[in-house]
């Protein structure tokens, strides 16, 4: 009996010693067994690669011209006694702008009509002399010097006549030029004479201006080196300009390329050129500065992406495409152009594809990213 209960005691102690490295063994539950959640990805804003026709050009400053621009002078002297004009008016060729006092042009040109007439009746009597004395020539009742003197009267009398013609038809064009009126189409400037004053014909000072506005001319330069590509784009037709604001987002007017002046600045190293609008709107203005696009050629379908998708790395400039578990790929690429906001790629996007277009700066290769919404007004 008391061998039986030694054994019994001994088999209980190894049951509690087995027992708790069985009960560590036990297996883990499928629930654990399961991999951890994956991470949040980088919240980034997200575009599409576009296509789009963009133009290559050139930029410029330019400056706005008249087309034609008259200073309206006196070319007689005397008195203004009437402005027929308004400041800032538009005219034709033709209208009256400024009479000048008529009247000694007016009595001008009766002295001169008169002289002529009494030269005329001179003439006629001398004439009639002449005559008769040729005829007493014949029968020796008069000298050969007296005749070769009436004839030479006869002659001298007709030059006079001349004069006379000469001295009326000068004194119908100052009699004309009292009447001031406009010489082109245009808008007035601001009036420099007032109704009472002397004006003469020597003055160095104009009585107003006016300004041929539609169409009007755009004056720019580029460097020389452009020169070659603008005469060879040329050769296919005309070349369009843009003329924009400012802030050279707000086009004003397109208008086209007309003149390339005959040699270039040294001192500068730029070609002047010259380009003609329409400008039936009025939005460009004599003296304005604008900026100027001269557009050489067009891209077409080029892949266009906003331009802070692209960045610029230690070994050239990267942009980040999304792939379709929504990790990243650091893809090197290839910027033809950046122009309004936009970078031309010429290499390294296809039309189509995702990419970042905000939030760059948190990413690694192969990052997992998470796409927001994008932000009103954001290109792409």
């Amino acid at each position: 009996m008391r061998r039986t209960a030694i054994a019994a005691a001994m088999t209980l102690a190894m049951t509690a010693i087995v027992m708790p490295r069985l009960i560590g063994t036990v297996a883990p539950s499928a629930e654990a067994q399961s991999p951890p959640p994956p991470a949040p990805g980088v919240p980034v804003t997200a575009g599409i690669v576009a296509t789009a026709d963009v133009p290559v050009f050139l930029n410029a400053i330019g400056t706005v011209q008249a087309f034609n621009m008259v200073t309206i002078k006196s070319r007689v002297d005397g008195q203004i006694v009437k402005i027929a004009f308004a400041e800032g008016q538009d005219v034709k060729a033709g209208s009256p702008l400024i009479q000048i006092d008529p009247r000694p042009f007016q009595a001008a040109l009766d002295q001169a009509m008169a002289t002529k007439q009494k030269d005329e009746a001179q003439l006629v009597s001398a004439q009639a002399d002449l005559t008769r004395w040729g005829e007493l020539l014949a029968t020796g009742a008069k000298s050969r010097q007296t005749y070769d003197q009436q004839k030479a009267l006869v002659q001298q009398l007709q030059a006079s006549i001349k004069a006379d013609e000469a001295q009326i038809e000068n004194a119908r064009l100052n009699l004309g030029f009292a009447d001031i009126r406009a010489p082109i189409d245009g808008r007035l400037g601001m009036r420099l004479v007032d109704a009472g004053n002397m004006v003469r014909a020597t003055d160095a000072a104009g009585l107003v201006t006016i300004s041929q506005l539609k169409p009007i001319f755009v004056s720019f330069t580029v460097p020389q080196e452009n020169l070659h590509k603008i005469h060879e784009k040329q050769a296919g037709g005309d070349l369009t300009v843009h003329a924009f604001g400012s802030d050279n987002k707000t086009q004003l007017a397109e208008g086209r390329l007309t003149v390339i002046d005959n040699a270039i600045d040294q001192p500068t190293g730029t070609i002047r050129l010259k380009a003609a609008f329409a400008n039936t709107d009025e939005r460009l203005w004599p003296g304005e500065f604008v900026n100027v696009r001269l557009i050489l050629s067009v891209r077409k379908g080029a892949p266009t992406v906003p331009a802070q998708t692209v960045q610029d790395g230690p070994t050239g400039q990267y942009a980040y495409v999304i792939k379709e578990d929504n990790t990243v790929e650091r893809r090197p690429v290839e910027v033809a152009a950046v122009q309004d906001g936009l970078a031309v790629i010429s290499k390294g996007l296809s039309p189509g594809d995702r990419v970042v277009v905000e939030g760059q700066y948190r990413l690694t290769n192969g990052a997992r990213v998470k796409l927001e919404a994008k932000p009103a007004g954001a290109a792409g």
